[in-house]
């Protein structure tokens, strides 16, 4: 398998291609396209699989040296691949979870003109996501990561004639949000390779340099590395973007916002746990700590489907920077596999909705639904359990164990940090179940005269019922020791490649006791259920709640802050959109009236002066004769003066 790591990203790339040439043709062609597209990554995830396989049979990595991409000086950037546990497993995730992912796009996206062009972006944000993953450097990570930058624009704004050019802008929002992580991530590597001379991650590692990594070097360049994470992975403050992003095709959220992009930060992270100092580390536990508890607020009281579930996705990246802070990269890399499989499964239900209900996103106008939908609300019931955190699902189990890995140290850091992502698993299950209510218990609360809700086809329910078992036994891969001997596969798994830290241990506190673990894991479960049945029991019978809450001089204030996502937009909107808008108005002003008024200016005198030698140049001897006299006059009358 090691000879045909090069096939794993090959294979989209050549798929979209192929649905490329497709689209040109046009026609009846463009059906082609969906089975093409989906065959091209169902063919890489065997690939990834048999890879996978022998890298668990006991090969430590699989790598595939390629030829020289950029050679200058002492810097070196080949296209080498390498498959180890860490990326082996992100692939089994891209490759596995994206081929349902195309197969539920075939039925979605059967009557859309552009469905050639759409699988073409999927295949090509796969393959990017390919590179990102299996990349040997930072270099080639980082072309992969502008490649999904770019596929997500594009797949974001794919309806972009719509809604008056809303899915466009978007688009455009992601892109730019992104760059200005970009920008630190470029910052970071251009440090390492100042202290490295090398970009390679066996070359950093091996390298004897690492025994002078410390201080303010390490610290700003994990700094710089973990702001292009806060882009990509939608941390506080570049979060913005991804709730806007729900204005693309459905498939595009399970894909890129649910499953695979949107994590690429937390696999970066993880993959360079070895270059992050303890003090980073603490830095980035509170972002993401802070993000998933204020992200939980914003989804409280959504009423778009969508847009619930990517406050909730922007939470729950939190939860995995949380791990990654705590030095708990395992529980991270587990939370990471676990979320994939539910959250695409709700990205993908709430799409058979809408579907269904002729494409209404508002829940407020929805309900009963659970009669006329019957796979789509038992899927969509697992994959709400899953996110709320249900005892013995796999949503439990990877929350639990962050917020175990959190608590462990048993200093007053990881008490806060556990209190925070303790509020954000009762928010958490509170608004999941908000949501599934509102769709799918109570009367029905549209026009039954004019939509007519129905079930989706089998292309997109039976990805639904994959997706709902994996959700269901995703938690085998990271059983707790309280519950089964020698527990913990995924930390095992990942022992060898990831960094072994605890940020959080202080001095004069002790951790605590392991025997506990069970405690808070009941906790934990405590604290879902209760969410789950306060969440059912208000909005059962429908959204009245909301309206007394708005109504309410107690809850008014903080059900309008909530609503209004805590005005982020609007703050950056006054304080930073405004600012740099007056900039450029100032700028285009100095431009067309100093810059090009003087050229203008020069070039209007020089036209004046041609005018008037015009008139002096006119064809008449006389005129010359009386200019020729003039002229010397003057150069007598000039000598006249010197003599005297």
């Amino acid at each position: 398998m090691q000879d045909l790591l090069w096939a794993i990203p090959l294979l989209p790339l050549l798929g979209a291609v192929v649905c490329g040439l497709l689209h040109a043709r046009g026609g009846g062609a463009r059906r082609l396209a969906g089975p093409v597209a989906t065959l091209a990554v169902g063919a890489s995830f065997v690939l990834s699989v048999l890879a996978f396989l022998e890298v668990r049979s006991g090969h430590e990595a699989l790598r595939q040296l390629g030829g020289d991409w950029i050679a200058v000086d002492t810097l070196r950037v080949g296209f080498d691949l390498t498959l180890d546990r860490l990326s082996g497993f992100m692939m089994l995730i891209v490759a596995g979870v994206g081929f349902l992912i195309h197969v539920y796009s075939i039925g979605y996206m059967a009557h859309d003109e552009g469905k050639a062009r759409f699988f073409a972006y999927l295949n090509l944000f796969v393959f990017s996501m390919s590179v990102l993953v299996l990349g040997g450097s930072f270099a080639l990570l980082f072309v992969g990561w502008e490649g999904v930058g770019l596929m997500s624009y594009l797949l974001i704004g794919f309806w972009y004639d719509r809604d008056d050019g809303w899915p466009a802008k978007a688009g455009q929002k992601a892109f730019v949000a992104n760059r200005v992580g970009d920008f630190g991530f470029l910052l970071g590597m251009f440090l390492l390779f100042g202290h490295f001379g090398t970009l390679d991650y066996a070359g950093i590692l091996e390298s004897d340099a690492m025994g002078t990594w410390t201080g303010g070097l390490a610290m700003g360049a994990a700094l710089l590395l973990f702001l292009g994470a806060t882009g990509k992975s939608a941390q506080i403050p570049l979060f913005v973007w991804l709730p806007d992003a729900m204005a693309g095709p459905t498939p595009v959220s399970a894909l890129i916002h649910a499953a695979t992009m949107v994590t690429a930060g937390v696999y970066m992270v993880c993959r360079a746990s070895f270059l992050f100092p303890p003090e980073a580390l603490l830095v980035v536990a509170w972002i993401g700590g802070i993000t998933a508890f204020v992200a939980a607020t914003m989804a409280l009281f959504q009423r778009e489907l969508k847009k619930v579930l990517a406050y909730s996705t922007v939470s729950q990246l939190g939860y995995m920077f949380l791990a990654c802070g705590c030095g708990a990269f395992s529980a991270a890399i587990f939370h990471v596999g676990t979320h994939a499989f539910f959250k695409a499964l709700l990205f993908l239900g709430a799409g058979s909705v809408i579907h269904g209900m002729h494409e209404e996103n508002d829940a407020f106008k929805m309900g009963g639904l659970r009669r006329h939908m019957p796979w789509t609300h038992l899927t969509f019931l697992v994959g709400s359990l899953c996110l709320a955190g249900f005892p013995l699902t796999s949503g439990f189990f990877s929350k639990d164990e962050i917020l175990w890995k959190t608590v462990e140290a048993g200093s007053p850091a990881a008490w806060a940090l556990w209190t925070l992502g303790a509020a954000t698993a009762a928010l958490t299950a509170f608004y999941t179940f908000r949501l599934y209510s509102l769709i799918f218990l109570g009367g029905e609360r549209f026009d039954a005269a004019h939509v007519h809700p129905h079930e989706s086809p089998r292309l997109m329910t039976v990805p639904l019922a994959l997706l709902a078992a994996l959700s269901l036994v995703g938690g085998l891969m990271g059983l707790p020791a309280w519950l089964v001997h020698e527990g913990g596969w995924m930390h095992h798994w990942l022992e060898p490649v990831v960094m072994q830290v605890q940020p959080l241990h202080a001095a004069g506190y002790e951790p605590v006791d392991h025997h506990a673990e069970l405690w808070f894991a009941l906790a934990s479960g405590a604290i879902a259920v209760v969410g789950i049945l306060l969440g059912v029991a208000a909005y059962r019978r429908g959204p009245a709640l909301d309206g007394r809450l708005e109504r309410s001089r107690l809850t008014g204030p903080a059900y309008q802050l909530f609503f209004g996502k805590w005005f982020v937009d609007e703050i950056y909107e006054l304080f930073i959109l405004a600012p740099l808008a007056l900039l450029s108005r100032l700028c285009a002003w100095f431009d067309l009236a100093v810059v090009d008024g003087l050229v203008n200016r020069v070039g209007q005198g020089f036209r004046e002066l041609g005018r008037v030698n015009r008139r002096v140049q006119d064809g008449r001897l006389q005129s010359y004769a009386l200019w020729m006299a003039g002229g010397t006059a003057v150069l007598l009358a000039w000598l006249v003066i010197q003599i005297m």
